[in-house]
């Protein structure tokens, strides 16, 4: 039978999760600029999640949309 690895930092990885769908879910409301605050907190904390956990798709994934989410609330 395998054993069940579980990684490090679990609470930050669901809090940031739960951070996100908030934000997914204001964003289908369109409550903008608020949606668009939130995702670049819980993008923000991925990209440490994804440090933490030495997971470069994580951090490539997660800063990008953080910059994108950035250009976004400068330009509007």
């Amino acid at each position: 039978m395998h054993k069940v690895q579980v990684k490090p930092y679990q609470p930050l990885a669901w809090t940031s999760t739960t951070v996100l769908i908030v934000a997914a879910t204001m964003a289908a409301f369109n409550l903008y600029p608020w949606y668009s605050y939130l995702f670049c907190v819980a993008n923000g904390l991925w990209v440490v999640v994804g440090i933490l956990w030495r997971e470069k798709s994580l951090i490539v994934l997660n800063a990008g949309l953080t910059i994108i989410y950035i250009i976004g609330l400068i330009f509007n």
